[in-house]
């Protein structure tokens, strides 16, 4: 019987047990089958070739480590989830604030406020929209200037495009040439700041879900 493989084995599944005090108890009650299973092996080996004294050692800290890793990975994502509450908690007092970042679109009928920044030393600048496929469906011409666009969301015709993902950028060419492609701003309001999945996360008004690293700006929508 090999005692080393089954406590081992035994740990591994504590581990991926959910909760620090659930690991906690299995990890008691595998300890104590580790024991019982010990015993058995000592009082039924070969007394003509008794395991030597340096197995159950091995064995014994074999179990030792699996146990110190459970309880260290227990650890580590009990830190991780107070430290995302706490990164959750200190979002909070963006909800409400309009956002810039750069994201897909989501388009539902209304005109969509973004940021352009074509490259100042081009000729002219076209903003570009693909659809969720990757395929163009709109592109028209912008000024040079940067700043905020309304996007009306129709395609070259003047048709409303349907509901749903747009990936939209401005490209920038000299002399016909294309020098630049840059993607758009979003704006939107933060409505919601949540963990998920132990990172911090802002829901905006229009869909979208993006990590607080992707905001670029922050504005009081009231001003």
């Amino acid at each position: 019987m090999d005692i080393g493989s089954t406590t081992q084995n035994t740990g591994l599944n504590s581990q991926h047990t959910a909760g620090s005090n659930q690991g906690a108890t299995a990890i008691s009650s595998d300890f104590e089958t580790f024991i019982k299973m010990l015993t058995v092996q000592m009082e039924n080996q070969d007394p003509l070739n008794p395991v030597d004294g340096s197995d159950f050692a091995v064995q014994l800290a074999t179990f030792s480590n699996v146990e110190q890793q459970v309880l260290t990975n227990n650890l580590l994502t009990s830190l991780s989830e107070q430290i995302g509450a706490q990164s959750v908690s200190q979002l909070s007092g963006w909800v409400g604030m309009e956002a810039r970042a750069q994201m897909p679109v989501e388009f539902s009928g209304a005109p969509v406020t973004l940021s352009l920044q074509p490259d100042q030393a081009a000729d002219t600048a076209e903003l570009v929209v693909k659809n969720k496929y990757g395929t163009e469906v709109a592109r028209q011409s912008v000024t040079l200037q940067s700043g905020e666009f309304d996007w009306a969301g129709v395609d070259d015709q003047g048709n409303p495009l349907p509901y749903g993902t747009y990936e939209i950028s401005v490209e920038s060419f000299t002399a016909d040439e294309l020098t630049a492609t840059q993607p758009v701003e979003v704006h939107a309001i933060i409505v919601e700041a949540r963990n998920d999945y132990g990172a911090p996360a802002l829901l905006m008004s229009s869909g979208q879900t993006v990590s607080a690293s992707q905001i670029l700006g922050l504005s009081d929508p009231s001003l």
